[in-house]
């Protein structure tokens, strides 16, 4: 046992004046970090104040951990390793206006294909972001005032450190919950709880989010499916029925096109448009205007585990990633037992998002990657090999298809850091505040004539007869990074309201029996499945589905995003406000209540699925139900 007055007598107060300098300064640090560098949407006088003292309860967690393991060098070492975590959130920031997880460290292998993508948004001013370090260095070893020659923290020091981090913490998440109650049920909002509790409390949470999702895999049982399968049942709505079959034994090409918003289409920059091909390609069948992306941290992989299971992608991490070995009764599979050949056709790395293991798990039967393309430096540049060889080299593949085939196509020019060699250049760059999106409207025009080159010979070939040409965007490209210069070239400000209806990406059909239209229904990418699957008159017995037909009359029309938003007939729902959806006008909040309760309560029906592995209890869970028909009529 140890006194407190002895911690804080006259020989030691030269030593806590060192604690507290080195802590001023990572505090400091901190909050210059967090109020300046993240976009965390403070709103008053009370949430700047919680922003500005979330930290210090982490930081004394973090150094008090350090001095107990290791006294002066562990107090070092974790004031380096928090200045590190710091700064890849930074990095991870800027490209996607998101913080990192504990799932997305699982993700480093994609580390290797990022390339002009992370040094595009390094900076030379983040050397300032580590001078601190020096400073803490010259305290904690070379000051050397006669008071300060014997600063040799002892373990029970860091105890007191950790210990009055818990008190500081509580403090802290009741100010917080003055401004938002139930906070740390909000997991799906990181800004949030990073401007209330501060990023280092974020990932203590996020590592204890991470022990809870572990644990439920582990102890979940038959019985958690059934009340999934009763709210699916009661939201269920018919398919349309005169579109039922019209593609029947055809073959499937999803086209995937990268980073691609609809605000580009119909769009011009300089008097010259932005999409021509596309503007023209999208009256020869159904064009989806209100359809948008539902991706998280997943990007392309959740547009894909979307597209094949009409589930929800997760909030932390990818599924590629943390659930490629679960059960699924995916597109690939139900379409083989119709006679279906499942490929999928991507050049970049087989191991890029775990595709080569995740493929296995959804039933692909053979993946075309940057090893079965003639990927050269010559028709390389940015990310990889241009879109333009790819959809030659993978029309050339399909023609050797075993048919009926279902086949994803995913291109790659169109992603950041948005680069392009000269000759590949038909758009002159933008003249907004921002170069990514200068560039951006360079390489969606480079897509959009690679594209008309594919469709083109596509359509000389004798698979069009015998095919539905499925292409849409699979995430957004631009991110709310660039609102300034998003409002610059659109002309108008870009609020909440406008941001999110930028996470539109255009959907467009073709095909035999699909009349050319503009659909306005709003939809999103988890409705893709059931659409497909009813054009191909194909009977898809899994009762694991949150989508709805696009072409129904009767589907409900709501789109639920991965942060808990949503948009229907009448309102978008975004952050707790509420929006006209046609007008865009601010209105009472209460009318996106059903709303906001619906989204969080579909997302935690797909959340329990996916992290239980509840598909595996599905036969199971299927003769439960049969057997209480059965009893119920005889009764």
């Amino acid at each position: 046992m140890f006194k407190i007055d002895k911690l804080f007598n006259k020989d030691n107060r030269s030593k806590w004046f060192i604690y507290a300098a080195v802590i001023a300064i990572f505090w400091i640090k901190m909050y210059i970090i967090q109020g300046s560098i993240f976009t965390l949407g403070v709103e008053n006088a009370n949430e700047a104040a919680i922003l500005a003292f979330n930290p210090l309860s982490s930081i004394l967690l973090l150094f008090g951990i350090g001095i107990l393991l290791a006294g002066r060098r562990g107090l070092l070492v974790t004031y380096i390793i928090g200045s590190v975590v710091l700064y890849v959130n930074v990095l991870f920031y800027r490209e996607y206006s998101d913080f990192v997880t504990i799932p997305m460290l699982g993700q480093v292998a994609n580390l290797a294909g990022l390339g002009g993508s992370i040094t595009n948004i390094l900076s030379v001013t983040d050397i300032f972001l580590f001078v601190d370090v020096l400073a803490a260095v010259f305290l904690l070893f070379y000051l050397k005032p006669a008071r300060f020659q014997r600063f040799m923290p002892k373990r029970r020091e860091g105890l007191v450190l950790a210990i009055v981090a818990i008190p500081l913490f509580l403090v802290n998440l009741a100010w917080a919950e003055t401004e938002r109650t139930d906070l740390l049920e909000r997991a799906f909002d990181r800004n949030m709880l990073v401007k209330y509790i501060g990023v280092i409390n974020f990932h203590v949470y996020d590592i204890v989010l991470q022990g809870q999702t572990e644990m439920k895999k582990t102890f979940a049982d038959s019985n958690e499916l059934v009340p999934a399968l009763n709210y699916l049942n009661e939201k269920k709505s018919e398919p349309n029925s005169e579109m039922t079959g019209v593609a029947e034994g055809k073959n499937v090409i999803a086209l995937s096109l990268e980073s691609t918003q609809t605000f580009v289409v119909d769009n011009k920059l300089n008097g010259k448009e932005l999409t021509p091909y596309f503007n023209d390609l999208k009256e020869e069948g159904a064009y989806f205007s209100n359809f948008y992306h539902q991706v998280k941290q997943g990007r392309t992989s959740d547009s894909e585990f979307m597209l094949d299971n009409s589930m929800y992608g997760l909030n932390r991490g990818a599924a590629f990633f943390t659930h490629s070995g679960n059960e699924y009764e995916a597109t690939p599979e139900v379409l083989g037992e119709h006679g279906y050949t499942s490929t999928n056709m991507h050049a970049n790395d087989k191991t890029f998002w775990n595709r080569n293991v995740m493929y296995d798990s959804l039933g692909y039967d053979e993946f075309y990657s940057k090893e079965d393309y003639d990927v050269t430096e010559e028709k390389s540049y940015g990310w990889g090999y241009l879109d333009e060889y790819f959809f030659m080299d993978s029309l050339d593949k399909m023609e050797n298809l075993e048919q009926p085939f279902y086949n994803k196509m995913i291109t790659l020019t169109n992603h950041h850091p948005f680069t392009l060699p000269e000759d590949k250049k038909y758009i002159e760059e933008g003249e907004t505040s921002s170069g990514t999106l200068n560039r951006f409207f360079q390489t969606i025009r480079y897509q959009d004539e690679a594209l008309k080159q594919f469709v083109e010979e596509f359509k000389k070939s004798d698979l069009y007869d015998d095919t539905i040409l499925v292409i849409y965007g699979d995430h957004f490209g631009i991110s709310e990074n660039h609102q300034e210069a998003m409002g610059q070239y659109l002309d108008k400000d870009i609020n909440e309201y406008e941001q999110f209806q930028l996470q539109r990406v255009p959907l467009l059909m073709i095909g035999e029996g699909i009349e050319p239209q503009k659909n306005d229904t709003v939809g999103g990418q988890i409705d893709l499945r059931p659409t497909i699957m009813n054009l191909l008159g194909v009977e898809d017995d899994n009762p694991v589905q949150f989508g709805h037909d696009l072409f129904s009359e009767d589907r409900r029309q709501m789109m639920i995003t991965r942060d808990g938003d949503f948009a229907n007939e009448e309102y978008v729902g975004v952050k707790g406000m509420c929006y006209d959806r046609e007008t865009g006008e601010e209105i009472e909040e209460e009318a996106c209540k059903p709303g906001f309760e619906t989204a969080e309560e579909e997302l935690a029906i797909s959340d329990s699925i996916i992290y239980g592995d509840l598909l595996r209890y599905l036969d199971e869970t299927e003769m439960i139900e049969e057997e209480k028909d059965d009893t119920s009529e005889q009764e």
